[in-house]
């Protein structure tokens, strides 16, 4: 907000595991719960939000799940009883792009043959930054600068309480909220587009007004 970074005009956000399908959640994988809606959907909002929640105009994604059916991929071992019934996406893709003409691509995986990652990068036109580890890009008179950040470690048990005391004072002072429904629905339409991209392999142009779109 505070205009360092200049125009964050792209972003990428993946979430990556090796070998994490959910099988603790055999109801969400029956139902056709996957990889986006339950991981992607998170690094999504989080490079969204830090992009100052632009409007999207269209949504592109892909998915498949060349792991679940065949009982790889699991968190832990799976009958096959249970892989067999697997009707969701173990892995799922797309490309944002945004009214304001900036573009965020979103990637994520329940099982991979990849390290496990969670990452969120973000492109400006004066700076640039990393998630993890959270790392400031800036070239300042033709020298490049590369500063890592340390934030300051919360109490007891950290962001969560952090989170807790804020909702708490939003129903009790009226404190604005910080991520009100709006937002999760916003996110919501993006996701779903997403997925309804990749399950009918078009372009979804999503149909929102700026007043809406706040």
């Amino acid at each position: 907000e505070s205009g360092y970074f200049g125009e964050l005009y792209y972003g990428r956000a993946r979430s990556v595991r090796r070998n994490g399908i959910p099988a603790w959640n055999l109801g969400f994988i029956r139902e056709g719960g996957g990889a986006f809606r339950d991981m992607g959907v998170h690094v999504l909002d989080a490079a969204w939000s830090i992009m100052g929640r632009p409007r999207p105009a269209t949504v592109t994604g892909v998915s498949g799940a060349p792991f679940g059916p065949r009982g790889l991929g699991y968190s832990r071992a799976t009958p096959p009883k249970t892989y067999r019934q697997f009707a969701a996406d173990d892995y799922a893709g797309g490309f944002i792009r945004f009214e304001s003409g900036a573009g965020l691509q979103v990637e994520s995986f329940w099982a991979s043959h990849q390290p496990p990652e969670v990452q969120v990068e973000l492109f400006g036109t004066d700076a640039g930054a990393r998630l993890s580890p959270l790392t400031i890009y800036r070239t300042e008179d033709g020298v490049e600068e590369d500063t890592s950040v340390n934030l300051p470690a919360r109490g007891g048990s950290g962001s969560w309480d952090h989170i807790a005391a804020h909702f708490i004072d939003c129903i009790l002072d009226g404190v604005e909220c910080a991520a009100p429904l709006r937002h999760g629905l916003q996110v919501q339409q993006m996701m779903e587009a997403l997925l309804k991209s990749a399950s009918t392999g078009r372009e979804v142009r999503l149909h929102t007004s700026a007043e809406e779109w706040k």
